[in-house]
């Protein structure tokens, strides 16, 4: 006979924290350091989890593979928070690295690499990685030197703001190299964007100035009435 199925439904258990606190140390005796720091020689489980207690602490492993055991008398509560937050701080001050992908062909159209060339320049500029691909079709495997040069070429355009960081390497039907940002990459376009906010400023000022000076003097218009009136000896 099979056996017959539980009827319900379980939920999933939660798995166990691998730090061991309060009731679930369950070894007789801990090496037992105060909320302090300070050494407090072996003591029973029972005793130094009644001393944690009596501090409004938790008692928690800190070297099970010692022998015996090491537990610190903490809040176990303030010092998972405090992980968290050095966890949290690390993850942004963390570099992210982003990787961008052109792909050419070995007879590509001057229009076409000036156009894939100005996306390689955009994604340096934007301190990006830029991966090229070389991608050859029948016959064109028989050429690799031609996607070879086609990516130093490339290389060498955009020289200012990238520099080779893995060489043309030509695996199965295709070529790749990597480009990475140098220090000038995106420091142009930076001053290119303060020259351009710079200039509309001075626009602006300059058509207040012109606005100013338009306007007539009182007394000069007087004169130049006065002149127009006056007979013609």
């Amino acid at each position: 006979m099979r056996p017959r199925r539980r009827s319900g439904f379980e939920p999933p258990r939660r798995p166990e924290p691998q730090t061991r606190i309060n009731d679930a140390i369950r070894v007789p005796k801990v090496r037992l350091i105060g909320e302090n720091g300070e050494q407090l020689g072996i003591k029973a489980t029972d005793e130094a989890r009644e001393y944690a207690y009596e501090r409004n602490l938790d008692l928690v492993e800190v070297a099970a593979q010692a022998d015996p055991p090491v537990a610190r008398v903490m809040d176990y509560g303030k010092y998972r928070y405090e992980l968290e937050q050095k966890a949290k701080l690390a993850r942004k001050h963390q570099t992210q690295i982003n990787v961008k992908e052109i792909k050419l062909r070995p007879k590509i159209g001057i229009h076409d690499y000036e156009t894939k060339k100005g996306h390689v320049a955009r994604f340096l500029n934007q301190r990006a990685k830029v991966k090229v691909t070389i991608m050859f079709r029948g016959r064109e495997r028989e050429h690799p030197d031609r996607g070879r040069d086609l990516l130093m070429r490339l290389a060498d355009d955009v020289k200012e703001i990238g520099l080779i960081e893995t060489q043309p390497l030509l695996e199965g039907r295709n070529m790749t190299m990597v480009l990475g940002p140098t220090k000038n990459a995106g420091v142009k376009r930076d001053a290119e964007t303060e020259n351009t906010l710079r200039s509309e400023e001075e626009v602006q000022g300059d058509g207040d100035g012109e606005a100013a000076a338009t306007q007539p003097d009182v007394g000069q218009a007087h004169e130049q009435v006065a002149e127009a009136k006056a007979p013609v000896q």
